[in-house]
């Protein structure tokens, strides 16, 4: 594979628009996904589909049965989702996501501050990796000496962040 950037890159403003997950059982998804992680439902087909979205946009997840109805995990080591990133507007929504997890019980599999952003890491009933994170503005991104951006992998104090959530 090729380091050489694209003949034409892709137009700076494109973000990506939702992900459309495959799960064994809506409403075990919908449980973590509207419950835990607090999406609303915008759309819902029967018990075959979900729709949902923050601030009432279209969807940002979708969940569906379509192929998967009473389906496991993808085992280990096979190709797929590593995860899906939701990113907060600031360290105090991002401490309130990471308050609702814990309150759930979800298990945290790491939390890690990249320099860039923070970020808290976790697992969707179906087993689709979940990341939980919030960016620092780009003048606050750690450089090298060449000044080419240098992201690192540290640990997250979450008991910190933690402190910075409004009460509920």
């Amino acid at each position: 594979m090729s380091e050489a950037p694209p003949a034409s890159p892709a137009h700076p403003a494109m973000r990506i628009g939702h992900v459309h997950l495959k799960v064994a059982d809506l409403g075990r998804a919908l449980g973590f996904w509207r419950d835990v992680i607090g999406l609303e439902v915008q759309q819902r087909m029967g018990d075959r589909a979900v729709f949902l979205s923050a601030g009432g946009y279209h969807h940002h997840i979708a969940l569906n049965t379509w192929e998967s109805a009473g389906g496991a995990w993808p085992p280990s080591g096979t190709t797929g989702l590593y995860h899906v990133a939701l990113l907060y507007p600031d360290r105090a929504a991002l401490a309130v996501a990471l308050r609702r997890v814990m309150e759930a019980g979800v298990p945290l599999e790491g939390a890690a501050d990249h320099g860039v952003s923070e970020a808290i890491y976790l697992r969707d009933p179906d087993g689709n990796g979940v990341e939980l994170y919030r960016d620092r503005a780009p003048e606050e991104w750690p450089r090298d000496a060449a000044g080419e951006l240098a992201m690192v992998n540290r640990r997250l104090d979450l008991q910190a962040l933690l402190a910075e959530a409004s009460p509920s």
